[in-house]
């Protein structure tokens, strides 16, 4: 019974997260709990669950005081886009597909996510063809708000 419980508690989770077009975990947590100001500043680190802001329906983590400042100071700066949702899926796709917070780009000043798992990192295939997958990847997420 406990079983049953937490996978249905677990895919409402999931379910909520889908439906605030947020890539979230179960706690509302965007990024898998890195801190976004930390990709601009050279490589992604992970946030303290201590150090915390909101952003829309989004709690993101922070490494230290001053990322969190900035991040509170311009928040649309350093939000991931699309929601959080692998980039080249949307491009590609149309479709959200969780991702490595760990694989990433920083484009015209914006964070970009993407999948990285089982041999399949699709910042590879991303950057082959970036400039048509950026603008389907943005009219195909419009659907998804």
């Amino acid at each position: 019974m406990k079983k049953t419980l937490f996978f249905i508690a677990f895919f409402a989770a999931i379910a909520a997260a889908q439906s605030q077009n947020l890539n979230l975990n179960a706690k509302g947590v965007g990024i898998l709990g890195y801190d976004p100001v930390s990709y601009f500043k050279g490589a992604p680190k992970k946030g303290n669950a201590s150090i915390t802001a909101k952003h829309g329906k989004a709690t993101y983590y922070f490494e230290t005081a001053e990322n969190q400042k900035a991040f509170n100071e311009n928040p649309t700066k350093y939000a991931p886009q699309y929601g959080g949702w692998c980039a080249y899926a949307l491009g590609n796709a149309g479709e959200l597909v969780s991702i490595n917070p760990l694989t990433y780009k920083i484009l015209n000043g914006k964070l970009y996510l993407f999948y990285n798992s089982w041999g399949n990192n699709t910042l590879t295939s991303w950057n082959k063809n970036e400039q048509n997958l950026l603008k389907q990847a943005d009219q195909n997420y419009l659907k998804y708000k």
